[in-house]
């Protein structure tokens, strides 16, 4: 597999172990997406200065208002966190090559 597909496959797997806690498998309960962040995504959760950001994640992420999190709404968090993430790698660039 290629880098990029063995990516994908990463993120596919990493919301099933935790969506498979509760029995559903399809779908991340609020204990299920609360423990996939704070384990996954310590660092980030870390230079947050909300203790109530989870939370808010959440209700961001569950576009539908099920209470649950699908494979596709758990893709936006991915994806907006990869555009913070790469807006930062492409400032970090610009100002090694000012130096």
């Amino acid at each position: 597999m290629t880098e990029l597909e063995k990516c994908m496959e990463s993120l596919i797997t990493i919301f099933h172990r935790y969506a498979g806690e509760d029995g559903d498998g399809k779908t991340l309960s609020k204990k299920e997406l609360s423990k996939l962040i704070e384990t996954e995504l310590p660092s980030f959760l870390q230079a947050q200065n909300d203790p109530k950001a989870v939370e808010k994640i959440r209700k961001d992420l569950d576009q539908n208002g099920d209470s649950k999190v699908d494979f596709e709404e758990f893709l936006s968090l991915v994806v907006g966190l990869s555009l913070s993430c790469e807006k930062c790698f492409v400032l970090h660039a610009q100002k090694k090559c000012r130096k």
